[in-house]
């Protein structure tokens, strides 16, 4: 089924209009006819089941026939990313959706080679905003990230916002897997945190700069664990496969539990190399 977006304040009647860019795909690349069914997304929790009642050459009106809502999770995620090179922002952006982030905030540090003024940073924000919403259309999310303008570490601190933990990359040795961070969390406060932070460096590493974050955040009322034993993600792209996601701290029920053992791997007998003959002669 066919999935499109609209805002909430575009929403509120059970009759949708999809006119611009929407309008324009459903009606000539996909070219929807009356009684057709649609999905539209709102990015706030609901999906609408729609069926076609009229199409005109820019404006296409859905009939809403049934409504589903899914709550906001518990524990906001938000990644902070340094920005890569060429184009990689985009995947790191659509991963992100499709892993349940509340919120995305493009990070300007050292080595950052995009620099920008007030006008390119916003044009820059419009941009990968509508590359989450592509992505909400793609995957079906029913909650759309907001994706801020490119800033320094720094302007983001002196907003004074409090993230309850803050996780930051680290291509150190010593480091800890996400989940033992959060089950420290648990053991501390009887509870998940009510929010999270992803905090991603260039190529990976934000430990040059890990001590002053830390003390930026413990000023805005959050926690971070103490240097030098920041939590083991490499990139932003291995961070979507860590437990900060996969233990659903986002929106599940399900318990954290501590990190499996993992012995060696153990020699299967059958497949082993048998000893090779002494050589005669």
């Amino acid at each position: 089924m066919h999935r499109f977006f609209l805002p909430p304040a575009s929403c509120r009647e059970n009759i949708l209009r999809l006119d611009g860019r929407e309008a324009h795909h459903a009606l000539h690349v996909l070219r929807l006819r009356n009684g057709e069914r649609v999905t539209v997304l709102d990015g706030a929790g609901t999906e609408f089941l729609c069926d076609v009642e009229s199409a005109t050459k820019n404006l296409l009106v859905l009939a809403v026939k049934e409504k589903k809502f899914t709550p906001a999770p518990p524990c906001p995620i938000t990644l902070f990313v340094a920005i890569p090179k060429a184009k990689l922002i985009e995947s790191i952006i659509q991963k992100s959706v499709e892993l349940g982030a509340h919120r995305i905030v493009p990070l300007l540090t050292e080595r950052v080679v995009t620099q920008l003024d007030d006008d390119g940073a916003e044009a820059k924000r419009e941009k990968w905003q509508q590359v989450a919403i592509e992505a909400i259309k793609q995957c079906g999310a029913p909650w759309l990230p907001k994706v801020e303008a490119p800033q320094t570490i720094a302007e983001f601190l002196a907003h004074g916002e409090k993230i309850e933990l803050s996780l930051v990359g680290s291509l150190q040795t010593e480091r800890r897997h996400p989940r033992e961070w959060i089950l420290d969390f648990q053991k501390s406060h009887g509870r998940l945190p009510r929010s999270a932070g992803a905090w991603i460096g260039d190529g990976g590493d934000l430990l040059p700069v890990v001590f002053e974050l830390r003390i930026g955040i413990m000023n805005n009322g959050g926690e971070c664990p103490p240097a030098p034993n920041p939590t083991r993600f490499l990139d932003a792209r291995t961070l979507f496969s860590t437990d900060v996601f996969d233990c659903k701290i986002a929106g599940t029920s399900r318990p954290i539990c501590p990190p499996p053992h993992r012995p060696g791997r153990a020699v299967n007998e059958r497949h082993a190399r048998a000893p090779r003959p002494p050589e005669s002669g």
